[in-house]
């Protein structure tokens, strides 16, 4: 080496350092016979854990609703409940954050169809995935999805990703399955040095 050149480091590897999800409506879906894992979620949470990302789901309020379909997760999934203020505000996605140790914001992903939440994502500087198929304005149960037709299912998906791209949302992804390769190309974004 030039000793005339200074010593740097290489940067390190852009890539996604958090994910924060939703509980209803994304990691777990309710239907009239109890609770379960969203298509995808267990899947998503395995693989995010064999690469050591960090995964908390939070909610704005916590009842016994929210450990019923906690108990449907892998156990000791964080979780983090309450801010000073009500979503939108940010403060709910700093505090997890806080609750995970993270050390910055940069690559912290926030997966959720709550409006409310992924709008206090953004507030926050987070990247944000937004879930069509399970979005309100879907207003479907997974059950009643799966048997709506390939028509309905378009117009509805359409209408969801329409909202959740004016709100402002990075991506946007039908179900968790679809997670991982979203997650990528966010990773290959941050690559390029995009900011959300």
């Amino acid at each position: 080496m030039d000793a005339a050149m200074p010593y740097t480091t290489a940067p390190s590897p852009a890539r996604i350092t958090a994910v924060l999800f939703s509980l209803r409506g994304c990691l777990v879906h309710v239907e009239a016979d109890g609770a379960c894992p969203a298509p995808g979620a267990l899947a998503c949470l395995a693989q995010l854990a064999e690469q050591s990302v960090p995964c908390l789901w939070l909610d704005e309020q916590v009842s016994d609703d929210h450990s019923r379909m906690a108990a449907a997760l892998p156990p000791g999934l964080p979780r983090q409940v309450g801010a000073s203020r009500p979503w939108p505000a940010p403060d709910a996605c700093w505090q997890a954050l806080m609750a995970l140790g993270s050390e910055h914001v940069h690559g912290v992903v926030v997966v959720s169809a709550e409006p409310a939440l992924l709008q206090s994502a953004l507030n926050a500087g987070l990247w944000t995935v937004g879930l069509a198929a399970c979005n309100p304005a879907c207003a479907h149960s997974a059950r009643q999805w799966q048997g709506l037709s390939d028509s309905a299912q378009g117009k509805a998906r359409g209408q969801a990703t329409l909202a959740l791209y004016a709100l402002g949302v990075h991506s946007v992804i039908d179900h968790l399955e679809a997670l991982p390769l979203c997650l990528d190309d966010i990773a290959q974004r941050l690559a390029k040095g995009e900011k959300p």
